[in-house]
């Protein structure tokens, strides 16, 4: 018998069979062929330490160090610029506040990002301190460190019922039937159909979709340096990818938990919002895609054990915030699980518990 059975593996079951897989037996069950498939590696792959509510930015502070320094680190500079329309300069100051970014003058930001509409782009603030995060590469460490620690992975093992048990649980996945003492849901955008399976009430999580365009390189432009662009309002954001340019609509449209495609009409109605901000037209998208973000009532992570039984552990609700927080929310869950003191504060552990549901 495994002492925890992990379902889902996304950033957030891997990282937590790495974090727990040193003190316990581990298996992680994922459904799909490959490790990360639907929201982990569909992300835009961005860390902002000010990024989310302040539980969210709780967890991006305690994850910064890893980021930096575990596994040789997986951030580099890249910056951001945000940008707002000529009326929209008390929105832009609250957020360029909220960010922690300081106004620039379009000069400067032209000579920054040389394709911003020098009419229709009112006001720009600016900010180093933004960093690509190699999301592939986490995902990768967070693998080999869990298979160093002897956790067993098993890809294609989507899950057909679950049974509580006088031990604990056990999980049919395939022709294959798992025990475990703990059972943690990890299941991105199907985190309340596997409570469901186990007996667990739903918390009402909502999956959204967010689509991304990768488009030619503005006019040729080496776009390798520019920053991370976003208007105010989170209208559309913009960034390098690969020698490409890659803009997203950064819609949240609800919808099922699926293999998410892409609507063309919100892909061109992005595009559209982005244009209004540039002096280059889209002439050509070389590829699009869409990935999903699940959401607690909240919007904010939920980490605890269920408040109707202590062996379920809900590990779910990231939204865009999976990659960022992923080693303080792998190293909390683990100390939940594990009975220890936990490293996060009272306030935040409460905070993120599912119990706050149910007060």
């Amino acid at each position: 018998m495994a002492d925890i059975l992990i379902i889902g593996g996304g950033i957030a079951g891997l990282s937590a069979a790495a974090t727990l897989a040193a003190h316990a037996d581990v298996t992680l069950l994922e459904a799909e062929d490959q490790l990360g498939y639907h929201a982990s590696g569909r992300s835009a792959a961005v860390f902002l330490e000010d990024y989310g509510n302040n539980v969210v930015r709780a967890l991006n502070h305690a994850s910064i160090d890893h980021h930096r320094h575990a596994n040789g680190g997986v951030l580099s500079p890249r910056g951001m610029l945000l940008v707002a329309r000529p009326f929209e300069r008390d929105r832009f100051l609250r957020e360029a506040n909220s960010f922690g970014m300081a106004e620039i003058s379009k000069d400067e930001a032209q000579g920054i990002i040389p394709i911003l509409h020098p009419e229709n782009t009112g006001f720009i603030a600016h900010r180093e301190a933004f960093f690509d995060l190699d999301a592939n590469c986490l995902l990768q460490n967070y693998r080999k460190t869990a298979l160093q620690n002897g956790a067993k992975i098993l890809t294609g093992s989507r899950v057909s019922k679950i049974t509580k048990t006088a031990a604990g649980w056990q999980v049919a996945a395939g022709e294959v039937a798992h025990d475990a003492t703990i059972l943690i849901n990890a299941a991105g955008a199907w985190v309340d159909e596997i409570a469901q399976m186990a007996g667990i009430p739903p918390l009402g999580f909502q999956t959204m979709r967010r689509s991304m365009a990768r488009l030619p390189a503005p006019s040729g432009h080496d776009v390798s340096g520019w920053p991370f662009l976003i208007s105010v309002g989170e209208r559309w954001y913009a960034k390098p990818d690969a020698g490409s340019w890659i803009v997203s609509p950064a819609e949240e449209d609800p919808v099922q938990p699926m293999d998410a495609w892409p609507d063309d009409m919100v892909l061109a109605e992005g595009l559209d919002r982005y244009e209004e901000m540039v002096s280059e037209p889209v002439t050509r998208v070389e590829t699009s895609w869409a990935g999903l973000r699940t959401f607690a009532p909240d919007q904010t992570l939920v980490l605890g054990a269920d408040v109707n039984s202590h062996s379920f552990f809900w590990l779910g609700g990231q939204g865009g915030y999976g990659f960022q927080t992923a080693p303080a929310a792998s190293r909390l869950i683990a100390d939940l699980v594990l009975g220890r003191p936990a490293e996060m504060s009272t306030d935040i552990e409460k905070a993120l518990s599912p119990h706050r549901f149910s007060e």
